[in-house]
């Protein structure tokens, strides 16, 4: 089973977005569930070191994610319109995340004023993983009205209703005191005006009221998850360190700006206090050693304007700095120093695991983990989205590893396909042409053909395929001359050299019709025994989804038995392709409500392939709507466990199937691949003439998986 995938997506920056997938992660490992974590895009405008989040998982689990792509990389290919690209690169890495895993933790990324394209882009890899929606956000300064509105415009991003991909939040920082540096004095903490609770969210956050949306977590602040050692802040205000002390360990809960007399300002001298000091001021670094030797552990003491101690105060207090105390020295002025230490960056350091320890601890104490229990074990029938089927398609055909033949060897697209093709491993394309003119239309489109990328000359090899062609169609009274002719045509040639097991599939179109690639693959390699006749499918790739619509480009009006066929042969293809076949047999009626020819037909055609394939779900006649929207199949057809949810639609006639088709296709920008062809021995595809490239690849990546189901005794056979 797929793994169940929570994709947290902060409602904007300052959330503490780590912090809290990270306690995510740890929560569902102690409940037991095999976790993975995946961090996709590298947050933008931090280049060096390692990605936080994936770096913390590597160094307190067994776990080790794959890195994740650099910013950079990923806006290289969204200005170079290769978005899809960029998305199967993301559901590739995913892949190696989620192996062997119950549940995989997904950190998206945070949308700033500079970047906010990246909450679309958090969108699409969503739906790219088909994963669920957890938001993280803090309530801070706002109102809680305020606070809902803004969960509210964040969920609506990812679908409406019961359609909502958003399944909880995460409240963090709750009840988080607001950080102010006061006159001459020091930084204090002001208190939130209203403690607010898990209970208190519940209540008057609409949000939270409507039952699809699940208050998972409320974190509340505490000190310990801000504290940084007093290395940080020696680090952030580029001290020196005249004593190192316990500089590594000890934290700092406060920050003291200190300038009175001793007398009063004895109340700082607190545990986990930093201490800034004017340099002229030995007494008070005197108090601060005193107050050290009487076992208060200060976090350190920080000298300001660039005023070194004087040795003998230093000799004096020797058995105190001996304790552990830290003394730094900088050289601005003390409330420019209070100022900066105040302003730190509240991020956990890279090497400080203790704290990233503790912090993770806390957040997975805060979350519902019954309610994580109970959503990771509750079946939700995954749906393949576009990214994330193209990305198997490549991955399939790569392992699959098989010879594709391409006729039109010589057509600027199938030439640029095939040079992807060779690149990334998909298939060994074999191209049919004069050599010379390959190379020179490769060398037009600026492409650099692989020396070791195959290339025949049909003259030099079409008088060998003759005598083959003549005992496979002697039958129909095919002479020597009429095969030598017929060989003229390349894609003759090609399904000759397929029919004699030399290559393992076909794709052809891009120049040709779709006559021109079919009827030499029905008179040369013909339909499977268990097949009525060969049909069409496109695989549709909405933006949430991957449907299949059959037949969309071979069968003219097909009567019920070979409809039915139509319809048996599209729910294999789908299985075989990953998709969970429902299939809708589409009329302009659904269910009882219309008569006529047409209907009937489907009617029929429905009738014989549930007697003929009881193990499917199939359901019709099913208008467009009522097969394809939940809301229409609850009135049309309330009972029907096909309506709503559909995955393959069988259309009932060619003009039906291909007008449809290229309706959504153009209307909508969605991107169809096919047609696939079915019921053949051995994979033949045809292509659209208005084929793009990544069309082709797509489809060459298609035959090769075909060929590798293709039972062994019918190559022999074919021989």
């Amino acid at each position: 089973m797929a793994a169940h995938v929570f994709y947290l997506v902060p409602t904007g920056p300052g959330v503490g977005l780590t912090s809290t997938s990270l306690g995510l992660v740890r929560a569902l490992d102690r409940l037991g569930l095999r976790v993975g974590f995946y961090k996709p895009i590298r947050q933008p405008g931090i280049r060096e070191g390692p990605e936080l989040s994936t770096h913390f998982i590597r160094n307190t689990s067994d776990l080790d994610p794959s890195e994740p792509l650099s910013f950079q990389h990923a806006e290289s290919l969204l200005q170079e319109g290769k978005r899809r690209q960029l998305l199967e690169e993301v559901v590739g890495r995913y892949q190696q995340c989620a192996s062997g895993a119950d549940v995989v933790v997904v950190e998206g990324l945070v949308a700033t004023a500079l970047q906010p394209g990246l909450d679309t882009l958090n969108e699409e890899i969503c739906t790219a993983l088909d994963a669920e929606v957890v938001l993280v956000s803090v309530v801070g300064e706002s109102t809680l009205d305020e606070f809902n509105d803004r969960l509210e415009l964040v969920a609506s991003h990812y679908g409406k209703a019961e359609r909502s991909r958003v399944c909880g939040c995460i409240v963090n920082k709750l009840n988080a005191p607001q950080q102010e540096v006061l006159g001459s004095s020091r930084t204090m903490v002001r208190p939130p005006d209203e403690l607010i609770t898990a209970e208190v969210l519940t209540a008057r956050c609409r949000i939270f009221q409507q039952g699809n949306i699940h208050l998972i977590g409320a974190i509340s602040w505490q000190q310990q998850m801000v504290s940084p050692r007093t290395l940080d802040v020696a680090k952030h205000l580029g001290a020196d360190v005249l004593y190192q002390g316990d500089l590594m360990y000890r934290r700092v809960v406060d920050v003291s700006l200190v300038a009175r007399t001793v007398v009063n300002m004895l109340h700082r001298l607190r545990p986990d206090t930093l201490l800034i000091v004017p340099g002229d001021r030995d007494d008070i670094l005197v108090a601060a050693c005193l107050a050290a030797l009487n076992g208060v552990p200060l976090a350190g003491v920080v000298i300001t304007g660039g005023i070194r101690p004087d040795p003998r105060i230093l000799k004096f207090c020797e058995r105190a700095l001996d304790t552990g105390l830290p003394v730094l020295l900088v050289d601005s002025d003390s409330y420019v120093t209070a100022a900066r230490a105040a302003a730190m960056n509240p991020e956990v350091p890279v090497d400080d695991l203790e704290r990233i320890e503790r912090v993770m601890d806390m957040v997975a104490g805060d979350l519902d983990g019954e309610w994580l229990r109970t959503r990771c074990a509750s079946e939700r029938e995954p749906r393949l989205s576009p990214p994330a089927f193209m990305y198997q398609l490549v991955r399939r055909a790569s392992e699959a590893n098989r010879r594709i033949v391409l006729p039109e060897g010589t057509e600027p697209r199938t030439v640029q396909a095939a040079s992807i093709c060779h690149q990334r491993g998909i298939a060994h394309c074999v191209l049919i042409g004069d050599p010379r003119e390959v190379r020179r239309v490769a060398e037009v489109q600026g492409i650099s053909l692989p020396a070791d990328i195959e290339i025949i000359e049909p003259s030099g090899v079409r008088n060998r395929y003759v005598k083959p062609m003549v005992r496979l169609r002697q039958h129909k009274g095919m002479t020597v001359a009429v095969a030598a002719e017929q060989l003229e045509d390349p894609v003759v040639l090609g399904t000759m050299m397929l029919a004699r097991g030399e290559v393992d599939g076909l794709v052809s179109g891009a120049a040709h019709t779709t006559a021109n690639t079919v009827r030499p693959a029905l008179q040369l390699i013909k339909t499977r025994d268990d097949a009525e006749l060969v049909s069409s499918i496109f695989f549709m790739c909405l933006p949430e989804q991957v449907l299949i619509y059959g037949d969309c480009a071979i069968n003219p009006d097909p009567n019920a038995e070979e409809l039915a066929d139509i319809a048996i042969q599209s729910a294999e293809s789908a299985v075989a392709f990953g998709i969970t076949p429902r299939v809708a047999m589409i009329s302009y009626s659904t269910g009882a409500s219309g008569s006529g020819s047409d209907v009937d037909k489907v009617r029929e055609a429905t009738r014989i392939a549930k007697d003929r394939r009881p193990d499917l779900l199939i359901d019709g006649p099913l208008q467009y709507d009522a097969a394809s929207v939940e809301s229409v199949a609850r009135t049309k057809a309330p009972n029907s466990p096909v309506a709503g949810r559909a995955t393959v639609l069988i259309f009932p006639d060619l003009n039906t199937g291909n007008t449809t088709y290229k309706a959504v296709q153009r209307s909508a920008n969605v991107v169809s691949i096919g047609p696939m062809l079915q019921g053949l021995r051995r994979p033949v595809n045809d292509l659209s003439r208005g084929a793009l490239v990544d069309d082709i690849v797509y489809t060459i990546a298609l035959t090769a998986i075909q060929a590798a189901q293709v039972n062994e005794s019918v190559i022999e056979e074919l021989r």
